[in-house]
């Protein structure tokens, strides 16, 4: 893979963790509720849900798109368009003071966090429209596919464990106070929608 498109993976994949969503929500409450260590089982359960999509896509998308330049192409230009049109979504979407953080039982065993962080990523849509619409602008298809595919399996997982526990697990007081906040989730929503479309475009002209 080169360098300018794992860079180009590498921010894709620190934006989408960083974006406020059920899995933060989750590995916030798994931190508050049984402290930062013990959130790790949601968050190992996360990942696990992350390498399901990647495996399927990789089945099904990956070995489609690579037989077809001009199909591939489409998908990364639509993919590109619908990041731009999330982040004018996120940046018009008005704060909802109503939502809160799922609650969780003290002391809850692991096998408990695991299962619900790999549930909420399985279910998670936005996940499953990252991999599915967005996988193959990361794939050469006349390059060899196994590579390609656990250089970025191993960045996205990587990355997605670092935000979750180093980010969210561990501010996730400030952070949910912050959220919880009209002029905070207004801020949150525009600098992520300003991030989407800069993404987006960055997709859109790269080669």
């Amino acid at each position: 893979m080169q360098t300018s498109l794992w860079l180009a993976l590498a921010g894709t994949g620190v934006l989408i963790s960083l974006t406020p969503g059920a899995g933060a929500i989750n590995t916030m409450s798994n931190s508050l509720n049984s402290g930062f260590r013990r959130s790790i089982w949601g968050i190992l359960g996360q990942q696990t849900a992350l390498i399901i999509h990647i495996l399927l896509a990789a089945l099904g998308v990956g070995v489609l798109v690579s037989g077809s330049p001009l199909l591939f192409n489409v998908i990364r230009y639509a993919g590109a368009a619908y990041l731009v049109y999330l982040g004018i979504r996120q940046f018009m979407h008005k704060p909802n003071l109503e939502q809160s953080v799922v609650e969780s039982l003290r002391n809850e065993p692991a096998t408990s966090m695991f299962r619900r962080g790999l549930w909420v990523n399985i279910l998670n849509p936005k996940a499953i429209v990252f991999f599915l619409a967005f996988m193959p602008q990361f794939i050469r298809p006349e390059q060899s596919l196994l590579p390609q595919y656990l250089v970025l399996t191993a960045t996205v997982v990587l990355i997605d464990v670092l935000v979750m526990w180093f980010f969210f697990a561990a501010a996730a007081a400030w952070f949910q106070r912050f959220t919880q906040n009209a002029r905070g989730q207004t801020i949150l929503n525009r600098v992520f929608g300003v991030l989407f479309v800069a993404v987006g475009v960055m997709l859109a002209l790269i080669h």
